[in-house]
């Protein structure tokens, strides 16, 4: 049995709200929330969405309420019939195509195009099939960066989830040591799993990509395979900010770093805390209401 809260609103009262849930600190990991346009022909009138995973209590939808500073609008609350979401989700993600990678679930076939690396993420637990703005914003700027010139002999994606961008990283510098990391460790058989199924090799030589299960940057394994040439975050903003020095100080001087899970708005926020950090912009990218920034290390700096 599911339940699912419903709220309309203008975009800038949902995105207020959205940035009041990353900082809730007591908020119950079971609700699920998601922030979007009402209708395509209607970008400023949004909806913030909560699904429950079991029968709401007065508390569930005071807490949602009490993400909206001004005063709470109308919350719809309504039970969900009992779904196979797994199946469902599969069947309605569409393949995408960002940078040279052409993404899709297993219900859609590969491509077979000179320069297009293509990979099958089915849905899961996890973040990160390449349909969410942001991932699919990192495959395009780390594509960007390979274009440039950059070289990363060794890389860490931290908040790896189904393990796309660590699949992306390792294909476009193909015997960089590779290495991947999140807090949630469902993720370790979804990117074991995903790996197996997109011929990713898993170890800790050149070319195959180590998973670890690590709080941020917090873990001896992390540190023991950096520092890093490049490091990926598609995480929030919340977290990005407050990890801006431990990522400077895991990158080699001149490294590169990849953000992304910020909202436009949200975006001078984590650009200040990366710039006291001794990081530096070198390119932006916004897709939709979302930032995804390319930052350098000063190649002079204490972190």
């Amino acid at each position: 049995m599911s339940w699912k809260f419903t709220a309309y609103a203008a975009r800038p009262i949902i995105e207020a709200a959205l940035i009041a849930h990353e900082d809730a600190t007591d908020w119950d990991a079971e609700i699920i929330l998601a922030g979007s346009e009402v209708a395509e022909d209607r970008p400023d009138d949004w909806q913030l969405e909560a699904w429950l995973p079991r029968a709401p209590e007065p508390a569930d939808e005071a807490a949602l309420a009490a993400l909206f500073a001004a005063g709470a609008p109308p919350i719809i609350m309504e039970q969900l019939p009992e779904t196979d979401w797994l199946t469902l989700s599969q069947q309605q993600v569409q393949p995408i195509r960002a940078g040279r990678f052409h993404v899709h679930t297993p219900d859609h076939p590969p491509v077979a195009e000179p320069g297009v690396t293509d990979f099958t993420i089915p849905a899961s637990q996890a973040f990160g099939t390449g349909q969410h703005a942001t991932t699919a914003g990192c495959l395009t700027m780390l594509t960007h960066m390979k274009a440039q010139g950059i070289v990363v002999r060794n890389f860490a994606d931290i908040g790896t989830g189904t393990g796309l961008l660590a699949f992306a990283a390792r294909d476009l510098w193909p015997r960089a040591l590779g290495t991947a990391s999140d807090i949630d460790h469902v993720c370790v058989p979804v990117v074991i799993e995903n790996a197996a199924l997109n011929g990713v090799p898993l170890g800790p030589r050149r070319g195959e990509l180590v998973m670890t299960i690590a709080e941020g940057m917090d873990h001896p394994l992390l540190t023991a395979r950096g520092p890093y040439d490049l490091i990926t975050a598609n995480i929030l903003a919340g977290p990005l900010i407050a990890l801006a020095p431990e990522f400077a100080r895991h990158l080699v001087p001149g490294g590169q770093l990849v953000l992304a899970g910020l909202l436009e708005t949200q975006e001078p926020g984590v650009r200040a805390a990366c710039r006291r950090a001794g990081l530096r912009l070198a390119a932006r990218l916004v897709v939709g209401d979302w930032s995804i920034l390319w930052l350098r290390k000063r190649t002079r700096v204490r972190v």
